[in-house]
């Protein structure tokens, strides 16, 4: 059960309300490779529209300008594809605007000269380096430029960091979560809590230190956990008999085992037809090329398969991955994609994830 207020539990109607949204989406010469983080937020927003919300303000980084105003991480490109979305949606899309600031008289102006219903996107919260110091005064000049009386956390890839659009906010305005905050740590939670068994975890990626404590959290959990990626190729040693580790390798040229062998990802297949829960993080080979992509492809579509199993994709790599291949066989469906790989991550591993806990809690 999810323990925190969302936007059900408060009256929006006639308010304005800041909404931290997630739009750091992928970008290629000014052009949005996805869009998918920008869909994610449109529940929230058209349930405070249809709910009464006088104006609604979108608060987001992008990318990694390090306190610097960088113009190819601008949020201009993302307000316009929320518009170009919102053409098909229940909002009238021409209400949304943008402005180049976070604060001042920029801001205010934009906000007054938002209609009834309006929505407006904030530039960049990183181009100033008091978002990620969680600064105060950073915070309250956000919030008096833009008027507004509610603040909601709908960012769930951030809600692991305390910044100023995510600690900081929240003691100044009443604060709860939005849709997607709340979908994504209540099924992350119920995988570690309430599980439907058997439970399979199937580990990859490169970094053996920041999956060790996934490995510890899920061992008294999963039924089975299957390791591959490069902490098997590296020779990662099972701590328990429930543990797979991948033991054959596709190698290039060079020798360089980039990819899990067929034996092993034979082995990950018949635990996936078992399985009722299934938890996937990090890809088990090199997937940015071919043919090292195959057991990853070959496993992503056994799982999106099993329909009749709750199935969790996490980690930035490996839903990237699950996302591009999903463009081109729509019919792979799964029970969440995580948009946060941190977050995902360290909720997964039992630790507090700063931005959940400042939220109002419900009674």
């Amino acid at each position: 059960m999810f323990s925190k207020k969302t936007i059900k539990d408060i009256d929006v109607n006639g308010k304005t309300v800041l909404v931290r949204v997630d739009y750091n989406v992928p970008m290629s010469d000014g052009e949005i490779e996805s869009d998918i983080r920008i869909r994610a937020s449109l529940p929230t927003i058209e349930y405070l529209i249809s709910n009464g919300a006088k104006k609604i303000i979108l608060i987001s980084h992008l990318g990694r300008p390090k306190g610097e105003r960088k113009p190819e991480l601008s949020l201009k490109p993302v307000a316009e594809k929320l518009s170009e979305i919102l053409d098909n949606s229940v909002i009238n899309s021409s209400a949304v605007k943008f402005s180049s600031e976070v604060f001042g008289d920029v801001v205010k102006n934009a906000v007054a000269e938002l209609p009834e219903r309006g929505i407006l996107l904030l530039e960049n919260l990183r181009f100033f380096p008091e978002e990620e110091k969680n600064d105060a005064e950073f915070a309250k000049k956000i919030v008096e430029a833009t008027g507004t009386e509610v603040f909601v956390q709908d960012g769930f890839a951030v809600i692991h960091r305390a910044h100023a659009s995510t600690d900081a906010v929240t003691k100044i305005l009443p604060s709860v979560a939005g849709f997607l905050v709340e979908k994504e740590v209540s099924v992350l939670s119920s995988a570690i809590s309430e599980p439907e068994k058997p439970v399979l975890v199937i580990i990859g990626g490169a970094k053996v230190d920041d999956k060790k404590p996934l490995i510890e959290k899920f061992l008294p959990i999963a039924d089975d956990i299957c390791v591959g990626g490069k902490i098997a190729s590296d020779g990662y040693e099972a701590e328990d008999k429930k543990i797979l580790v991948a033991f054959d390798f596709v190698e290039d040229e060079t020798g360089a085992k980039l990819d899990i062998g067929t034996k092993s990802t034979k082995e990950i297949l018949e635990k996936i037809h078992f399985a009722k829960t299934i938890v996937w993080n990090g890809t088990v080979g090199l997937t940015e090329k071919e043919p090292f992509d195959l057991a990853s492809k070959t496993i992503a579509r056994a799982i999106g398969h099993r329909t009749d199993a709750t199935s969790i994709i996490c980690g930035g790599d490996t839903t990237g991955f699950v996302e591009n291949l999903q463009k081109l066989e729509p019919e792979l469906k799964y029970s969440l994609i995580s948009t946060g790989g941190g977050a995902s991550l360290e909720l997964l591993s039992g630790l507090e994830l700063p931005g959940l806990s400042v939220l109002q809690d419900k009674i």
